[in-house]
């Protein structure tokens, strides 16, 4: 994890985000409704990573925003400048009964190349990075076994180790308003 100094982190607020979702109107803040869990994927450019998922069925709501590095409540600009720790993610909030992790990480594997490392396609840099970040252990444990899968599959292939982080429950900072659901906004909805 980056250092940050203990001043910048005292002065930090949460990113105020709309009341609801831009295509669907669900909530984009929790509580969100009994029996729904959450998943934090990153794969490059949160934009089109949140479209992917917003469009599974059995998926409640997405938000974007960062995980995975040291500094509380980040802004997209800090992020950017590479020395938060932090990547771009998406919030997924999902409905078990309908859809299930393992076809959430389907859809996180089939979405992005996870070789690339601190980078995906043009975007380069620690921001754009392939991570997962489980809620609980029991998500750990799936994300760990579908990656060796998945590696083992490449590895066939001829292509490169995977370099996608695996994490357990690191905090989810929303991004700014202007962010969310961006593809869905420039593409008149």
């Amino acid at each position: 994890m980056h250092a940050v100094d203990p001043e910048l982190q005292e002065r930090r607020t949460p990113m105020p985000v709309p009341e609801s979702h831009f295509v669907n109107g669900t909530e984009l803040r929790p509580p969100f409704p009994a029996g729904l869990e959450t998943a934090v994927f990153g794969m490059g450019c949160f934009w089109g990573a949140e479209k992917r998922f917003w469009e599974l069925e059995g998926v409640y709501t997405t938000a974007v925003g960062y995980a995975g590095g040291s500094l509380v409540h980040p802004t997209y600009r800090e992020v950017c400048g590479g020395d938060t720790g932090h990547a771009e993610v998406v919030l997924v909030v999902y409905d078990p009964a309908v859809i299930s992790y393992e076809k959430l990480l389907r859809s996180f594997w089939d979405g992005h190349n996870p070789t690339q490392g601190f980078r995906q396609g043009y975007d380069i840099g620690s921001q754009y990075r392939s991570v997962i970040i489980a809620s609980t252990d029991a998500q750990l444990r799936k994300a760990q076994a579908s990656r060796m899968r998945h590696e083992e599959q490449l590895s066939l292939a001829g292509h490169d180790r995977v370099t996608t982080e695996i994490e357990l429950a690191s905090p989810f900072y929303y991004a700014e308003e202007k962010h969310q659901q961006y593809l869905a906004k420039q593409q008149g909805g």
